[in-house]
């Protein structure tokens, strides 16, 4: 399988490795995606069975790059040509109870893929001359993939309890490759799964979020639900779960609607924090429940509970507590306005004052509201896709001819101070509330020359008299 390895930069690996006298190997993903036919990242990993570092040493005089040497882990990186290359040592490893860090030996190859996590990424591929490009693999990694399996070299159990990561990294790949993970396999992440504990709250948002990158992320949480990972490690989402039935009336599961929310946005190109947007567009429903004899079930006030969720959920789940957490917080709070906007008649004021709140992200707003059109029915889907396009039109002309996307008050609180001799204080606060409310309305166009003139007047009313 020389073909795997017909990189310029595979054929210097194999010059050194022989002038060094040690076996080298390509591992990984690399590998793995090769025998695939996928697109491959430009990250390699080498294993040579001595010392990586003195390896990484080598490959990088000859290359003419800095080396980055990480001695307390036996590894060694370079960057070349746009490729990141990962050196270590073969290893064998075991473990403790308490701790997912593995007591560290030296080994051979073999050693070195009876610890990898997973059959499709324990193969090799030879560097040595004499059996350049030959494939090691013993644990049969091309039929799991010919299968589209996820199976564990060794006793699943003993995998996922040695390194607990390793339970979200099979769902992730799975995830990620559209894979089936192995029956065997999943017991025994159901079985361990109170062993996530052990693992960092940042090592677990990395692996989410690349669920939530996924072509479908909801491969990946219906795993996870099903497993018992989800109520682990974000509780607040698994309570959407289940539909509760009260005088022969339910309610959908929102686990399930919020799932097809977040793969709708996904096919739509929606980038990670639109999704996380989708994810906890209906957090706050499980809160919000309740029945009524005449309506039914209802969630009333669920987006504006949701938003004042999401900061600590974010905290919870380590996600970043910065523009992105405000973004995904307003996206919740105003994801039903655009779809009262398409069942109403669309006024002009209804549309100004949504361009207002939602600003430069009125388009990420309107892709979250069309994913969250989930209905069956056909006619009701179509229905609510016309309105949709009517809202956007309404939204387009209402801007170009109003400009309130991102608006900034055409006369600031030092006009009102300048033009009535006053100090700051609650009455500059009601005159520039009456002047947005004023614009927002459509009772004046949004020009300072109108705004002023408003002002004044509104002084007047209120008892006030201009200085000039």
């Amino acid at each position: 399988m020389s073909e795997y390895l017909d990189l310029p930069i595979f054929s210097l690996l194999s010059d050194v490795a022989s002038e060094s006298k040690v076996e080298g190997f390509v591992v990984g993903g690399y590998v793995r995606d090769r025998i695939m036919g996928r697109d491959f990242k430009n990250d390699i990993d080498v294993v040579v069975v001595g010392s990586g570092i003195d390896f990484a040493t080598r490959v990088g005089n000859r290359l003419g790059v800095k080396v980055a040497v990480y001695k307390n882990f036996g590894t060694a990186s370079l960057r070349y040509d746009e490729m990141q290359l990962e050196f270590v040592g073969a290893r064998k490893e075991s473990y403790r109870a308490d701790s997912r860090k593995p007591i560290v030996e030296d080994g051979t190859i073999v050693d070195d893929q009876h610890r990898r996590d997973f059959t499709i990424n324990a193969m090799a591929l030879s560097l040595n001359k004499a059996e350049f490009g030959r494939l090691l693999d013993p644990f049969d990694g091309r039929t799991a993939i010919q299968h589209r399996i996820i199976r564990t070299p060794l006793d699943p159990n003993e995998t996922f309890s040695d390194d607990p990561l390793r339970m979200l990294r099979a769902i992730r790949f799975a995830t990620q490759l559209n894979f089936k993970i192995d029956m065997l396999a999943l017991k025994a992440i159901a079985t361990n799964k109170e062993r996530i504990k052990i693992i960092s709250r940042e090592r677990i948002i990395d692996e989410l979020n690349k669920i939530v990158l996924a072509a479908r992320p909801s491969i990946g949480f219906k795993y996870l639900f099903d497993v018992g990972l989800l109520q682990l490690i974000f509780p607040a989402m698994a309570n959407l779960y289940g539909v509760e039935v009260i005088n022969g009336k339910g309610h959908k599961d929102n686990f399930y609607h919020t799932l097809e929310v977040l793969d709708n946005v996904a096919e739509l190109g929606g980038d990670l924090w639109l999704r996380w947007a989708a994810i906890m567009h209906d957090i706050a429903k499980p809160a919000t429940k309740r029945f009524d004899k005449r309506h039914g079930w209802t969630f009333h006030g669920h987006e504006d509970r949701g938003a004042r969720m999401v900061p600590k959920l974010f905290a919870e789940l380590k996600l970043p507590l910065n523009d992105k957490m405000r973004f995904v917080q307003k996206l919740v709070a105003l994801h039903l306005r655009p779809i009262v906007l398409a069942q109403d008649a669309v006024t002009d004021s209804a549309v100004r004052r949504l361009l207002f709140e939602a600003g430069d992200d009125i388009d990420s707003l309107m892709l979250l509201c069309h994913a969250d059109v989930t209905t069956k029915n056909d006619y009701k889907k179509k229905k609510y896709r016309q309105n949709f396009d009517l809202v956007k039109q309404k939204l387009k002309d209402v801007e170009e001819r109003d400009q309130i996307r991102n608006w900034q008050p055409p006369v600031s609180g030092q006009d009102v101070m300048d033009a009535f001799g006053l100090a700051p204080g609650k009455m500059v606060g009601i005159i520039k509330s009456a002047i947005r409310e004023a614009i927002l309305e459509g009772d004046i166009p949004n020009s300072r020359e109108e705004a002023y003139r408003f002002m004044l007047d509104k002084g007047r009313e209120l008892g006030l008299e201009p200085t000039r």
